[in-house]
């Protein structure tokens, strides 16, 4: 007559962008039935988006562990606080290279089963100047050029009125 229920909630953006070369905090809070516990552990992993197998990211057992090799070795820090049920990470130096899937799984003893939350991470490349330049010379050429058509159409407008009330003054002199 019970439905089982998830001990541990995993929460995490399910989408995120960033710029190539920039750092990026990845966010993952979680629930759990049972207190925190001394034995909460939280695995990060990674999954390129050729789908090849999963690569460890980071890890935490009762202070962050780094990874000694792999491509996030020196690059991922600890951006978490427990207590406040956060086990979010930043990785430092995006490269395109890590477009994939992060993966965020906490267990907090007696609470081991759960959900598991998902990043997927797209890196986009820096605008490079030329194109921020061109884009502003465009937009800026065409305001200028805005504004000039709507002087000329004012003094058409002006001296059409002023033609006009001399014709008529004109005419009523004759």
């Amino acid at each position: 007559a019970l439905w089982p229920v998830a001990a541990v909630e995993v929460h995490t953006s399910r989408e995120v962008n960033a710029v190539n070369g920039t750092n990026l905090r990845l966010k993952c809070t979680f629930s759990s039935s049972s207190p925190i516990s001394e034995r909460l552990s939280v695995t990060w992993n990674f999954q390129p988006e050729d789908q090849s197998s999963h690569e460890p990211v980071f890890y935490y057992l009762k202070e962050p562990y780094k990874m000694a090799t792999g491509r996030f070795k020196e690059r991922v820090t600890w951006d978490g606080n427990i207590q406040r049920y956060d086990v979010s990470i930043v990785i430092w130096n995006l490269q395109p290279s890590d477009n994939g899937t992060f993966t965020c799984q906490v267990k907090n003893p007696p609470d081991v089963d759960g959900t598991i939350g998902e990043v997927r991470l797209k890196v986009v490349q820096k605008v490079q100047f030329s194109e921020i330049h061109f884009l502003a010379v465009a937009i800026g050429s065409a305001c200028v050029l805005m504004i000039i058509v709507v002087i000329i159409v004012i003094f058409c407008r002006h001296f059409r009125k002023k033609r006009q009330e001399k014709t008529e003054a004109a005419d009523t002199e004759l």
